[in-house]
């Protein structure tokens, strides 16, 4: 289990540092240099998600999606101090028990 939250979470950092590093470049007029790395990080994002050991694609992404979620209102607080508000906790929250629900509910 905690192997399965931390694959989640490194994917979740590469996705999102990796975008906000072609953001900066892009939106920003950052160097170049920004773009590529950035764009590597993110074909990491891509293979990080298949080292799960759940048995179906479907299932690793939709619960990835709740745990991005979290990681993008953490990373609007940390990185662009933006405050989240009760909405984004709330929310997040919400997301939290979805991940759970869609990894760790009893199946047959």
């Amino acid at each position: 289990m905690l192997i399965a939250i931390l694959l989640f979470v490194v994917a979740g950092l590469a996705e999102i540092g990796g975008g906000y590093l072609v953001w900066l470049w892009l939106r920003e007029s950052r160097p170049l240099w920004y773009g590529i790395v950035g764009s590597l990080i993110l074909v990491s994002y891509g293979v990080i998600p298949t080292l799960q050991k759940f048995p179906t694609f479907g299932r690793v992404y939709a619960a990835y999606g709740g745990v991005f979620i979290i990681l993008a209102v953490l990373w609007g607080w940390g990185i662009d101090k933006k405050t989240p508000d009760l909405y984004d906790w709330v929310g997040a929250a919400i997301c939290i028990v979805g991940v759970s629900v869609i990894l760790w509910a009893p199946r047959h």
